[in-house]
């Protein structure tokens, strides 16, 4: 079994011996067991999940983590630009749509990210082994896809490079560009996948670099084994994890007009000066709101991860007493594993609330009872006035203060 620093279990050891998959480092890379652990997900196109520990989703982490790793991935696409201006950065929904608007800050770029909720599309692509595999791009402004200069693509990931492929041929058809890159926490493709992406560049007759913190291969060793299955075919209770316990106090926030909360329609430069000053307003008033809490969590809700992180910041720069820590809700159903040696150890679920209507259950994860004094839910214009009611609820068996913000009129 891998050791970490600490001496406990590396948080992937249990789907290696269980489910076959096991995690290989490419020379020259640190270690990828660095930056992931591994979990079993309830898909039957891929049985392992990658689970990041600094990304900021299924795993609580502090914001300025999650921002030195996004700036870092930021460092590298800069150097592969060479000296190139980034026109457009795409972060892919949901897990790394926050991401995306991190290495967009370090190039001060444009950001739009991919979204699966409901509605028109400038644009859409398909990620084949996903639970959920549409995406949509729903720029406010559609001639963001159309420019000439390098754009770059964000995801958290990569283990095969399909999604990204199938996204630059999109997107080279409504406007040719002279080169991609495309930038991931971790790069994880074998040989043939990245044999397969250079005859796509060179078909298409452009240039896709590659860039990632660490790179190795998932390779498999076995079928999964008969725990993993039953595992596998468990139901899901939407049951709630215990009683009740946390006062709830809620607050919305009238996000000001034409300022975008986030890069589902665009987020630019020009949005800057708005979007900051909204930030700080909203972390005062979240702040006051955990006022006497030592320990503080802020909560996004699927792809609505950056404005999330922002408030975290916040609360981290302004208040240096508070612990504080940031993920989000995702709807990657994953089989829950109270072991060291896993990578999602608790978790909670609840239906849709942000007008998907797709009855299928949504998950929190690894949001431990006791483990923060306050959970800050922070929800859009999606979400009605008073809706998320089952994931309300389940947060207040969690903690002893739920801080509910929505932002919207």
């Amino acid at each position: 079994m891998r050791q970490t620093d600490l001496g406990t279990a590396w948080a992937g050891e249990w789907v290696c011996e269980h489910a076959g998959v096991e995690l290989v480092t490419r020379a020259g890379s640190a270690p990828v067991e660095d930056l992931v652990g591994l979990a079993v997900r309830r898909n039957p196109r891929r049985v392992h999940l990658v689970v990041s520990t600094v990304l900021a989703k299924h795993v609580p982490v502090s914001p300025a983590v999650a921002r030195r790793h996004g700036s870092d991935l930021g460092d590298l696409v800069e150097d592969a630009l060479g000296g190139a201006r980034a026109e457009l950065v795409l972060g892919y929904a949901e897990t790394a749509t926050g991401l995306g608007h991190l290495v967009a800050d370090r190039l001060g770029a444009t950001v739009v990210h991919s979204t699966r909720r409901p509605g028109w599309s400038a644009l859409s692509f398909e990620e084949e082994h996903s639970h959920a595999t549409t995406h949509r791009l729903q720029p406010r402004d559609p001639d963001l896809l159309r420019g000439t200069g390098p754009l770059v693509l964000v995801d958290d990931e990569l283990t095969t490079g399909r999604t990204i492929l199938n996204t630059v041929r999109e997107l080279h058809a409504i406007s040719a560009r002279p080169a991609y890159v495309v930038a991931a926490l971790v790069d994880l493709r074998p040989d043939d996948a990245r044999a397969h992406a250079a005859e796509v560049a060179a078909e298409l007759g452009t240039s896709i670099t590659f860039v990632a913190l660490l790179e190795g291969e998932v390779r498999i060793t076995h079928d999964p084994d008969d725990e993993v299955r039953a595992a596998v075919a468990a139901d899901v209770s939407l049951a709630l994890p215990g009683p009740e316990r946390a006062t709830e106090v809620a607050t919305t926030y009238a996000w000001p007009a034409g300022v975008p909360d986030g890069g589902r329609h665009g987020l630019g430069p020009s949005d800057a000066d708005g979007f900051e000053t909204a930030v700080s307003e909203l972390g005062a008033e979240v702040g006051d709101l955990v006022a006497g809490a030592a320990r503080v969590h802020v909560l996004g809700t699927e792809e609505l991860m950056y404005l999330p992180h922002r408030i975290a910041e916040d609360l981290e720069a302004t208040r240096p007493a508070l612990e504080v820590t940031v993920s989000s809700t995702t709807r990657s159903p994953v089989v829950v594993r109270d072991d060291p040696a896993y990578a999602v150890r608790h978790g909670i679920t609840f239906p849709a609330h942000d007008g998907a209507d797709d009855g299928k259950p949504r998950f929190a994860y690894n949001l431990e009872p006791g483990r923060f004094d306050a959970i800050v839910l922070v929800l859009d214009q999606a979400t009605p006035a008073d809706g998320a009611g089952e994931l309300r609820a389940a947060l207040r068996t969690l903690c002893d203060r739920l801080v509910v913000v929505r932002v919207g009129a």
